[in-house]
């Protein structure tokens, strides 16, 4: 598993934590997930 497909595996506990009912102070999880899938998305462009 590459750097991309740790980032993806991030963005996926970060959505499935995200979705449980605990408060989180000052921090969206689904926000730093979607953040995540984004970067794991364009890896293969910003490492060119």
């Amino acid at each position: 598993m590459g750097i991309q497909g740790i980032l993806y595996l991030i963005a996926v506990i970060l959505l499935v934590l995200a979705a449980l009912p605990i408060g989180t102070r000052g921090i969206s999880l689904a926000l730093l997930g979607a953040a995540f899938a984004l970067l794991a998305f364009s890896w293969d462009t910003i490492t060119g």
